[in-house]
């Protein structure tokens, strides 16, 4: 049975055509399952009874399946989520006063391996399907709406989740070729709606692949940057020995052609240090001076067994003085939802790594597909 969450616009637009249904017949079951959040096709009343018997019996809306629903004091909320055969994956959502965020996985696990990740250190089992992607999207509007949850502009008619941030487990452009039916789905007016400004994938910095996203969907960028040199990114970052900064910088400059937002974000863990000396803001400086760009400065956040410590509050400031004295727009990210391991950096969910680290193979077959 085909799972009505995997089909993106056009392939839900295809899926009537051969049945011979009029195009209206795919937003209007868009509009029950992305925007009404229901699981079972005989509640869309607005449908013939022949054509609802007919997708019972064809199609199927299967949502994640929940493991466990963790909410912080701050009201930050994680699910772990089942991605079959012992693997997890986690989602998180977090409320601010005029917005509903949600952190959304693209992979069970990640090959990329970054020195400070958590994920990272989990290995990599797969890609998730778009169904899986965009189930995370539906599973939180449905469920905190579900709950009750209430705020500002949910009064307005708008969903819990305003804002997705690709920035969960895994390389979203490795699984380019599903997380970006998942992104054409968030944007599609007949499903969530949302601004290609409030989308923002990040990545790690596969050179090909952002040129491709560019060029067939783009949203707000955020590149995890980390270091200015070459040497640092090199041990923290080790994509960059494929894909150097120069490179990534050009890339960069190349996706603001076609980019929702006049600037590149850039995510920098301060770890002490290794990165956060008045030398290594020098570098950033000098790195990125020509790209329109926010940095983002974010607080460590550790997790068991690992070798780095989070920079002092201090180092932090001193770090964002310097760059704003440089002309550069940089904030400090809050921690959220640290308690129950669903910050920055924190996600590890539950992968049984089949990759053995090959990390090479993983990002050629990726930018070839």
């Amino acid at each position: 049975m085909v799972n009505l969450l995997d089909l993106e616009p056009q392939a839900l637009f295809k899926f009537f055509a051969q049945r011979g249904e009029r195009p209206f017949r795919a937003k209007q079951v868009s509009h029950w399952i992305h925007q009404r959040y229901v699981d079972d096709v005989a509640a869309m009343t607005d449908l013939t009874r022949p054509l609802r018997e007919s997708l019972a019996r064809e199609a199927m809306i299967r949502g994640p399946q929940v493991i466990r629903d963790t909410t912080a004091l701050d009201g930050t909320r994680k699910w772990l989520l089942d991605a079959g055969n012992g693997n997890a994956v986690e989602a998180v959502y977090i409320p601010e006063s005029d917005r509903g965020t949600l952190c959304v996985s693209s992979q069970a696990g990640c090959a990329l391996d970054c020195a400070f990740c958590s994920t990272g250190k989990q290995g990599f089992n797969r890609n998730l399907t778009t169904g899986e992607i965009i189930g995370q999207l539906w599973h939180a509007n449905r469920t905190l709406l579900a709950d009750g949850v209430m705020a500002p502009w949910i009064a307005h008619g708008r969903a819990p989740v305003t804002n997705v941030v690709m920035m969960g487990m895994g390389e979203p452009l490795a699984n380019f070729d599903n997380v970006v039916p998942a992104l054409a789905l968030m944007l599609d007016d007949n499903a969530y709606g949302l601004s290609r400004r409030r989308v923002t994938l990040s990545t790690s910095g596969l050179v090909p692949l952002i040129d491709r996203l560019r060029d067939e969907c783009p949203v707000a960028l955020a590149v995890s940057l980390h270091a200015g040199t070459d040497e640092l990114r090199d041990r923290l970052v080790p994509i960059n020995r494929t894909y150097r900064l120069a490179e990534l910088m050009a890339a960069c400059l190349r996706y603001l052609e076609r980019a929702p937002r006049d600037f590149i974000t850039f995510e920098y863990v301060m770890l002490a240090g290794v990165n956060d000396e008045p030398r290594h803001a020098r570098a950033v400086i000098d790195l990125v001076r020509d790209v329109p760009c926010k940095l983002n400065l974010i607080p460590f956040n550790p997790f068991p067994k690992t070798e780095f410590r989070t920079s002092s509050r201090a180092a932090i400031m001193a770090f964002q003085h310097q760059l704003t004295d440089a002309g550069l727009v940089t904030t400090v990210r809050k921690t959220r939802g640290a308690e129950i391991d669903a910050a920055c950096g924190q996600l590890a969910g539950q992968v049984l790594d089949r990759t053995k680290r090959r990390l090479a193979t993983r990002i050629a077959t990726a930018v070839a597909n």
